[in-house]
């Protein structure tokens, strides 16, 4: 059956990931529209097409385990000069990103991996591009807010064409932990 390349992540639902998206793009990102706004919980994992089903058992035991939570992202960060990404910057929620992401690449688990770098939880907005548009996604999207409540995470598999299609969501168990007091949820970008 061959290999596929999957990964696990948070979507950033509308109206802020369709708005991120085309900003990403709008900063030069050719990947933008083949990469829904996300925050990561497994990186592109390379895996054997006939383990997907297990993973899939492995991804509804993690999510039963899990609890919704506040998300609010706020501001943006960098990786620079390490790798070349700017990011909005995840500051609530941060915690339970952490935890998800560990279960999710338990030891013991269908997709047990190492990271090439240490968890740090953030939705991309720029990669791999020139500095000039770097710093201007980094700039641009400083004031960018955005806050909802987070109910659970998805499986994507990559196709040939590099696009990141959704193959099944996963909800937490648990009712919804509201955002916290004066955290509206709101995504805007102040005019320039």
């Amino acid at each position: 059956m061959g290999t596929v390349t999957i990964g696990v992540s948070i979507a950033v639902p509308e109206p802020h990931g369709s708005l991120l998206q085309e900003r990403r793009a709008g900063f030069g990102d050719a990947a933008a529209h083949g990469i829904p706004t996300h925050v990561t919980l497994l990186p592109p994992t390379e895996v054997d097409s006939a383990s997907l089903p297990a993973i899939e058992v492995h991804l509804v035991e993690v999510a039963a385990a899990g609890r919704p939570f506040p998300m609010r992202l706020s501001g943006t960060g960098t990786f620079r000069p390490l790798s070349p990404v700017v990011f909005v910057q995840v500051v609530e929620g941060a915690e339970a990103c952490t935890w998800l992401q560990k279960q999710v690449r338990d030891a013991s688990g269908p997709v047990a991996r190492e990271l090439q770098f240490p968890y740090h939880p953030h939705v991309t907005v720029a990669h791999g591009i020139d500095d000039a548009s770097m710093d201007r996604a980094f700039e641009e999207l400083a004031d960018y807010e955005a806050g909802w409540p987070c109910t659970g995470f998805a499986l994507y598999e990559q196709g040939a064409d590099g696009v990141w299609r959704k193959l099944r969501d996963f909800a937490f168990g648990g009712s919804v932990v509201p955002p916290q007091p004066g955290h509206a949820e709101r995504g805007s970008i102040p005019a320039s």
